[in-house]
């Protein structure tokens, strides 16, 4: 059976421009298998671009109406994109339980310093900003701190995807703060790899960079992926979509990717039933 599967995506209850329904619909169009929502969150804190905490209720009802309206059509997951920042939020089972997700990405954007903050994922001129004032131009020293972050989330945290591994190297063509075959850079991605190896965790194949034409690549870098398939670490596919245009954006490429990497099968998530809080994984073929 040829699964197709997104478990990145986002809706008008964050920074998404369609509803739940509508990317609903879309993807039944395209044959999807499953699709999952993973709406921002930084529960019970919030930015803009998250889901405020009040809407979280109403999020959760909404996916859940889905899916049962669309049982016969399409497997729809409920999950969240958690945020990581030390003493502030955290990715795990235990912060959302009261919502029951189905299951959880857990992402860092932010890097804090006492300065203040700024995310990697935000334009080019913010970044730029951010490197300059908080780490006075020091790009190796920032994208030494991301990975830190990252290895951190994985020690403390509890979901079940790890969203864009390397999204520090968004804005890297234009700004071209660090330079990805330098030793240092390799050493910083070996070590998330292994930190990665000691847990459960599935590693997406993001494509969203490509579809939003902020980078040519998939997220995680070439490097990256056969460090991961090294392991035998599973991945995923999916396209941080925040439209209907782009459920499926670039998939072709993720494929080739990591099919280049040496995978033969994805990850498939299996909801979790009345006597799990957590999901199951089985594995899938891959798409010629």
């Amino acid at each position: 059976m040829n699964y197709k599967t997104n478990y990145h995506s986002h809706t008008v209850f964050c920074d998404g421009k369609c509803t739940p329904e509508e990317m609903v619909k879309a993807a039944i169009k395209k044959e999807f298998t499953a699709f999952g929502f993973s709406g921002h969150s930084m529960y019970p804190f919030a930015e803009d671009w998250h889901i405020a905490p009040r809407e979280h209720d109403k999020y959760i009802e909404e996916i859940r109406r889905l899916q049962k309206q669309y049982e016969n059509q399409l497997e729809i997951l409920c999950g969240f994109e958690a945020d990581y920042i030390p003493a502030l939020c955290e990715p795990t089972f235990k912060r959302f339980e009261k919502f029951k997700p189905d299951y959880l990405i857990g992402s860092v954007h932010y890097i804090v310093t006492e300065k203040g903050f700024f995310t990697v994922d935000d334009s080019t001129e913010n970044v730029r900003k951010g490197i300059e004032h908080l780490f006075n131009g020091n790009g190796k020293k920032v994208v030494q701190e991301y990975f830190y972050l990252q290895r951190q989330m994985l020690k403390t945290g509890d979901f079940t995807i790890l969203g864009h591994p390397d999204l520090v190297r968004k804005r890297n063509g234009e700004l071209k703060f660090f330079d990805e075959s330098e030793n240092w850079y390799k050493s910083e991605v070996k070590a998330l790899v292994k930190e990665i190896a000691r847990t459960n965790v599935i590693v997406e194949i993001n494509t969203g960079a490509i579809s939003r034409g902020a980078m040519d690549d998939v997220y995680p870098s070439a490097y990256m992926l056969e460090l991961l398939h090294e392991k035998n670490i599973p991945v995923t596919i999916s396209s941080d979509c925040h439209s209907v245009d782009s459920i499926d954006g670039a998939f072709d490429r993720a494929v080739q990717a990591i099919k280049k990497a040496g995978y033969t099968q994805k990850a498939v998530l299996v909801r979790p039933d009345s006597a799990n809080s957590k999901p199951g994984i089985k594995f899938a073929a891959l798409e010629n």
